[in-house]
């Protein structure tokens, strides 16, 4: 755990995540994550002192899910060496083979439904909330041990300024009036019950999608309750027909930006900081955004993104991330761009078999 914040202490654009919750997510007796799951920590270490960490991770229900036997590795950080990196993935190869993986795939924190990818391009600001960050040289040192690219995932930048007000209003009201979608904020007063809403409808929108592993619920609730710290209530929006939930859309205020001046810690000073920086908070990321088959080239999901940017903007956000999205997801790529996003940084899953 501490070694990536050696690692990147000189660096400006790394956003040092909150030890505490590093310490849930590495808590394999805890973390809801590893009751279907194992994983294998490795160090890299050479004359008392450390050089790179990896963890490989094997996930009963995404090899379930998807009817294959594959491995991941994630948490993987390293000096620019490309031995230090070869060992490492070396480690966490060998382990995953003999349990019997035949497919291996990463970086993923631990899973697709947490941090993953690498980044390839796009390293001249911070990550949003919840979006991975690396040096430039990791990719370099993974193709040279023999990683080939799975899969890219794009994020897409949008500032109030490059959308144009009738353009949204228009593609929100066709493809949300046309369907009968009413769409409203989630109920903080009926939290959990819309929380478990949304989870049956992420299950279904993202089954199709590659390297998709359905949520357990205690997964998602354990999710949703990290949240609902920052969440904005105005972004967290639910779309129904009905009276039936049909689709979903989930922002949250890029608290990166206060994070990077607590440096990890909440005491002695790092609270006063979060809560000091979080006031100036006017960036948001759109982090999820599902809808149910029959909807899904209806339009419905362009409706989801011109509501977030209309509540936003009312609420003082000024720009935004969405991400992240699979390069081939053809109908959401499209959505981001007719609002004016601007694909600006690309995410990379390896693959090894």
């Amino acid at each position: 755990m501490d070694f990536p914040y050696r690692h990147y202490r000189d660096d400006p654009y790394w956003v040092p995540p909150l030890r505490m919750a590093q310490k849930e997510l590495f808590d394999t007796g805890k973390h809801p994550f590893y009751a279907h799951a194992e994983m294998q920590c490795f160090l890299a270490r050479q004359g008392g002192r450390t050089l790179g960490r990896i963890a490989a991770i094997l996930d009963r229900n995404f090899n379930e899910f998807q009817n294959t036997q594959a491995g991941f590795w994630g948490f993987f950080e390293t000096v620019n060496d490309p031995r230090v990196a070869g060992a490492l993935l070396g480690a966490a190869r060998e382990w995953l083979l003999g349990r019997g993986a035949r497919l291996i795939l990463g970086p993923m924190n631990p899973s697709t439904n947490y941090e993953c990818g690498l980044l390839v391009d796009g390293f001249d600001s911070s990550p949003y909330v919840m979006m991975t960050y690396n040096p430039p040289y990791y990719a370099q040192l993974i193709e040279q041990s023999g990683l080939r690219k799975a899969k890219d995932l794009w994020a897409f930048y949008l500032h109030q300024d490059q959308v144009s007000r009738a353009r949204v209003e228009g593609i929100a009201g066709r493809a949300l009036e046309t369907n009968q979608v009413r769409i409203r904020p989630i109920r903080m007063n009926h939290f959990q019950a819309d929380v478990e809403l949304i989870w049956r409808v992420y299950n279904s929108a993202w089954s199709r999608n590659w390297g998709f592993v359905p949520m357990t619920r205690d997964e998602f609730l354990f999710m949703a309750r990290d949240m609902k710290q920052v969440l904005e209530p105005e972004l967290v929006l639910v779309g129904e027909v009905d009276g039936q939930v049909v689709g979903f859309a989930l922002a949250l205020p890029d608290v990166n930006r206060a994070l990077i001046h607590a440096r990890g810690r909440l005491f002695p000073l790092g609270l006063f900081k979060i809560l000091y920086h979080k006031r100036t908070i006017r960036t948001i990321r759109v982090i999820a955004l599902g809808v149910l088959d029959q909807f899904r080239t209806a339009g419905v999901a362009a409706g989801f993104y011109a509501e977030l940017i209309r509540r936003g903007s009312r609420l003082g956000y000024q720009d935004g991330e969405m991400s992240w999205i699979l390069e081939d997801n053809i109908l959401m790529c499209r959505s981001a761009a007719a609002l004016g996003g601007k694909r600006y940084k690309t995410y990379r899953i390896y693959e090894w078999n």
